[in-house]
């Protein structure tokens, strides 16, 4: 049996680029004003309201150890999928999607033992990027907290 070809979201933050399998990608949105998010993990950036829907903020340039950056009018959002939970990621740019060829993608990169929230690793003529996994995103420990944070957020239903 052949495998299909997947799609990706390509997206950048400080200049490298990152991708989301294009199954795990809702939508895409302009940056907003965020709400702090009270008792979150680290990992939360604060609360996004898009249309009455409350959602969490992941923080990727601190789970990358990227240098922190203030919200930009420019910033694009993304909504997700990470397992049983609708995310956003703030991100520098939402570059577009990417049709891969079957093979494209190395499922299991032995490069990076312990990365776990990494789902392989496509090679393009710019180089690598990285096909993150959002099920495995947030530790076991972050998704407890979270769920507590959110029960006790302002306007939580």
């Amino acid at each position: 049996m052949t495998p299909t070809p997947r799609e990706v979201l390509l997206f950048t933050l400080e200049g490298l680029r990152y991708a989301l399998p294009s199954a795990d990608v809702r939508e895409l949105v302009r940056a907003a004003r965020l709400t702090p998010l009270p008792q979150a993990p680290d990992v939360v950036e604060g609360l996004l309201n898009l249309r009455g829907e409350l959602l969490p903020v992941l923080d990727l340039r601190r789970r990358f150890r990227l240098p922190p950056r203030p919200l930009a009018p420019l910033d694009h959002f993304i909504v997700a999928r990470a397992g049983s939970r609708t995310v956003v990621l703030r991100v520098d740019r939402a570059e577009g999607l990417l049709t891969l060829e079957p093979g494209a993608v190395d499922e299991a990169p032995s490069a990076l033992p312990g990365v776990g929230y990494v789902a392989g690793v496509v090679k393009l003529p710019e180089g690598l990027v990285l096909v993150h996994d959002l099920r495995s995103f947030l530790s076991e420990a972050e998704a407890l907290a979270l769920d507590t944070a959110l029960a006790n957020a302002p306007g939580a239903s």
